[in-house]
C-alpha cells in the first residue's frame, strides 16, 4: 500500500492540508481538497463496478479535475489510461478497445470525438463538469475509508505510444516505476514544498504527469496549470504565480525567448528548468539562461522509461548539447547492432536498465520482448557517451517525428494517406521547423487518371487525426526513391524548397 503512487497524496495532505497543490488561474485546489475528492471518486468508482486492475480512461485537458480522477482511479485500485484530448474518434476507439477499458471519463466540453470513439468501442462513457461532479460526490458519496491495496509491481498507468509500428501500444508503468521516477525528478530539480511548478506540459503525457503533478504531490509543492500553451499566457502565469520550476519542450523555450515584450514580466522567482522531448538547440539554451537568469537542464527519457532516464545537474559542470548522466539507480549504455557495449565516443543505440524500465507493452509479449532484452530497454535512439559519463543523443533510428514535443508516427499518417482514393504511394518524413523542431511532411504519388491537390490531401488527413499529426507540407511527385528491394528510401526524400518557405 505504501509503495503505491496514490499513497503519496494522503501523506502529504496530512502535513500540508491547506497548501494549494493545483492552480488554474483563479481556481485553486488544496491538498486536503484533492485528498477528499479523490477518495470520494474512488468510492464512487467502486460503487459503479470498477474493480482492482480495471482500466479507466481519462480524456481531459490540463484542469484540476484530471488530478482528482487520476488519484481517485489509483485509490480504487484501478489503472489510469490517460488519453490526448486531441485524438479523433478512430484513435480513441483503438486505445479503448485495446485496453479493454471499463469506463471512459471525459471533459464536459468539446469531447464529441471521445464520445464517438467510446460508442464505437462499446466502452461506458461519462462527461464530467467539475463543479457539478464535485457537488455530486460530496452529496452522495462518502470518501473511501482505505485505498484498495495494490503492490509496487502492479500497473498504475498505461500510456499509449506507437514507436514505428503504426498502431499505438500501451506502455505499462508500475507504481514502483512512477514513485522512483518522481523521487529522481524531485532530486534532480531540487523540488521542495516552497516550489511552484509550471504545468504547461499535458498531464496525459508522462513528462507532465510524473515530473509535474507527481513531484508537486510528493513534495508538497504547487502545480500551476495552463490548459494550452501560449507564450504570452505562459509568461503571465510565470510572473503571477512566482513559478520557480519550469518544465517544457524545446518549442516552449524558443517561443518564450522570442516573445516580444517579455522583459515587462517579473519572472525572477524562476530558478531551474528541465527540457525534454527532443534536443534543445544550444543557442536557445544559452539565450534562455541569459534572458531568464536561471539554469536550464536537459533531460532524456521516453514513456517506456517512466519517463526520466538521465539529466544534467545544477551542481555538476554541464556540457551544452548533452543530456547529462543517468538518474540514481539507472544504468545507460551505448550498444552496437549485436548488443555489445561500445567504447566512449562511438555512436550506437542508447539502452537503459533500472527501476524506470516499464513492465512491458499491454498484452504485446512479442513487442515487449523485442524492446526489453536481458533487462535492457532498447530506445531506438542513437547516441554517444563521453569520458565524463555524459550522454548525447545524436539521431533517431526510428522514423518518429518530434513535432513540438509530441511524437508523430509516419506509418500511422501514411495509412491514412493510402485511404485517399487518388493516392497510390505515400511517404511521411520530418522536415526542420524553427519553433516546433520538426514539421510533418508528405510526398504522394497519384493514381493514374486521378486528380487532387496537396491542399485537399492535407485536409483529408487533418479530418482523421489529431491536429498536431497532419502534414502541413504536402507535395505530389511522379515517383518515390526506392532501394533494390522496393523499399522507399526516406532519406532521399525532401520537399521542394518553395514549399518550406510557403508552409501553412
Amino acid at each position: 500500500m505504501t509503495e503505491t503512487v496514490n499513497a503519496l497524496l494522503p501523506a502529504t495532505a496530512a502535513l500540508r492540508p491547506d497548501h494549494p497543490v493545483l492552480r488554474l488561474d483563479q481556481e485553486v485546489l488544496t491538498f486536503a481538497e484533492l485528498d477528499e475528492l479523490s477518495a470520494r471518486t474512488a468510492a464512487w468508482l467502486g460503487s459503479s463496478g470498477v474493480a482492482a486492475g480495471d482500466r479507466v480512461a481519462v480524456f481531459l485537458p490540463n484542469v484540476p479535475l484530471f488530478a482528482v480522477l487520476y488519484y481517485g482511479i489509483l485509490r480504487a485500485g484501478a489503472v489510469v489510461v490517460p488519453m490526448n484530448p486531441l485524438l479523433k474518434a478512430a484513435e480513441v476507439e483503438h486505445c479503448l478497445g485495446d485496453a479493454e477499458a471499463a469506463l471512459m471519463l471525459a471533459w464536459h466540453e468539446g469531447a464529441d470525438q471521445a464520445e464517438a470513439g467510446a460508442r464505437a468501442a462499446g466502452t461506458p462513457y461519462l462527461a464530467l463538469a467539475p463543479d457539478a461532479f464535485a457537488a455530486q460526490l460530496r452529496e452522495q458519496q462518502q470518501p473511501l475509508a482505505e485505498d484498495v491495496p495494490r503492490s509496487g509491481d502492479d500497473t498504475a498507468v498505461i500510456l499509449y505510444t506507437s514507436g514505428t509500428t503504426g498502431r499505438p501500444k500501451g506502455a505499462e508503468l508500475t507504481h514502483h516505476n512512477i514513485r522512483r521516477n518522481i523521487a529522481a525528478g524531485a532530486e534532480v530539480l531540487g523540488i521542495g514544498p516552497d516550489d511552484v511548478i509550471f504545468g504547461g506540459l499535458p498531464l496525459f503525457h508522462s513528462f507532465g504527469q510524473v515530473m509535474g503533478l507527481g513531484c508537486a504531490v510528493a513534495t508538497g509543492g504547487c502545480l500551476t496549470l495552463l490548459t494550452r500553451f501560449d507564450a504570452e499566457r505562459a509568461m503571465a502565469v510565470l510572473a503571477r504565480d512566482g513559478v520557480t520550476v519550469f518544465l517544457g519542450v524545446p518549442t516552449m523555450y524558443t517561443l518564450l525567448l522570442g516573445l516580444a515584450g517579455r522583459e515587462a514580466y517579473d519572472v525572477s522567482a524562476l530558478r531551474v528548468c528541465l527540457s525534454g522531448g527532443s534536443a534543445l538547440p544550444v543557442e536557445v539554451l544559452h539565450g534562455f539562461e541569459a534572458g531568464f537568469d536561471c539554469a536550464v537542464l536537459e533531460g532524456y527519457g521516453l514513456s517506456e522509461s517512466s519517463p526520466l532516464a538521465c539529466a544534467n545537474r545544477s551542481d555538476r559542470e554541464r556540457v551544452p548539447g548533452t543530456v547529462g548522466i543517468p538518474i540514481g539507480g539507472v544504468e545507460m549504455r551505448v550498444f552496437d547492432r549485436q548488443g555489445r557495449e561500445l567504447p566512449d565516443g562511438e555512436v550506437g543505440e542508447v539502452v537503459i536498465r533500472g527501476h524506470n524500465v516499464m513492465k512491458g507493452y499491454w498484452r504485446r509479449p512479442e513487442a515487449s520482448a523485442e524492446t526489453v532484452r536481458n533487462g535492457w530497454l532498447h530506445t531506438g535512439d542513437l547516441g554517444t557517451r563521453d569520458g565524463r559519463g555524459d550522454f548525447r543523443i545524436v539521431d533517431r533510428s526510428k522514423d518518429v517525428i518530434i513535432r513540438g514535443g509530441f511524437n508523430v508516427y509516419p506509418r500511422e499518417i501514411e495509412e491514412v494517406l493510402y485511404r485517399h482514393p487518388a493516392v497510390a504511394e505515400a511517404a511521411v518524413v520530418g522536415v526542420p521547423h524553427p519553433t516546433h523542431g520538426q514539421e510533418v511532411a508528405a510526398a504522394v504519388v497519384l493514381r493514374p487518371g486521378t486528380e487532387t491537390t496537396p491542399e485537399e490531401v492535407r485536409e483529408f488527413v487533418r479530418a482523421q487525426v489529431a491536429s498536431f499529426k497532419y502534414p502541413r507540407v504536402v507535395w505530389t511527385t511522379d515517383v518515390l526513391p526506392k532501394g533494390p528491394t522496393g523499399k522507399i528510401l526516406k532519406r532521399e526524400i525532401a520537399p521542394p524548397a518553395q514549399l518550406l518557405s510557403d508552409r501553412p
